[in-house]
């Protein structure tokens, strides 16, 4: 299978921070979609804890679901002794968690500081996109499961458009503009899959 085009044709996720409101559904969605049982209600018994792989922070009074940016370049890729971290077919870097010895490369590679190392596992804990879910045509858990839609999924084509439409529906209702500056695709080099509203005030970026 071709790997899709970084430009095109890619499905990423877009994070918006102005619609988070910090619900943490996300967080819940992502624990429990790695669960045993997939079910809230059973999960909270299991052992180890089920743990989201996305985590929302507060940055400069925004929240932001800080998650993997499944880069085109991933530093936790190239420094990780036992292969652990592969990128998948389409693109996505996933983690083989029995493979992980839990040296922590990766954790120091990344500058996003998304892996974690977390003792009950034994391992490193990243978002691998639900690739599962993706791969039978289904949204990942955190974007299904957050209402405002703070979180998006499809091609860069696809989420421009509809930045790009609802951008001007708010400007035809008069409605006064947040300090929108660009949408970022490329960090240090590391090109990550993910695009986010960059606001000129806060400085992800």
């Amino acid at each position: 299978m071709a790997t899709p085009s970084y430009e095109s044709d890619r499905l990423m996720v877009y994070i918006n921070p102005a619609k988070c409101t910090g619900c943490k559904s996300c967080e819940v969605a992502c624990a429990v979609e790695k669960s045993g049982s997939k079910n809230l209600f059973e999960a909270i018994f299991e052992r180890p804890i089920p743990k989201a792989r996305t985590k929302v922070i507060l940055v400069d009074f925004f929240n932001f679901p800080a998650r993997c940016q499944h880069c085109e370049e991933a530093p936790c890729l190239n420094v990780c002794p036992t292969s652990a971290i592969e990128k998948s077919p389409e693109g996505y870097i996933l983690l083989d968690e029995k493979r992980c010895i839990g040296c922590l490369m990766c954790v120091i590679a990344c500058p996003f500081g998304h892996p974690r190392y977390e003792r009950e596992y034994k391992s490193i804990l990243k978002c691998d996109l639900c690739i599962e879910r993706v791969r039978e045509g289904k949204l990942p858990a955190c974007v299904e499961a957050c209402p405002t839609e703070a979180l998006l999924f499809g091609t860069v084509e696809e989420i421009t458009e509809r930045i790009k439409r609802e951008s001007s529906e708010r400007l035809l209702q008069g409605l006064k503009m947040p300090e929108v500056v660009m949408i970022k695709e490329s960090t240090e080099g590391t090109k990550p899959s993910n695009i986010y509203l960059a606001y000129s005030k806060v400085k992800w970026y």
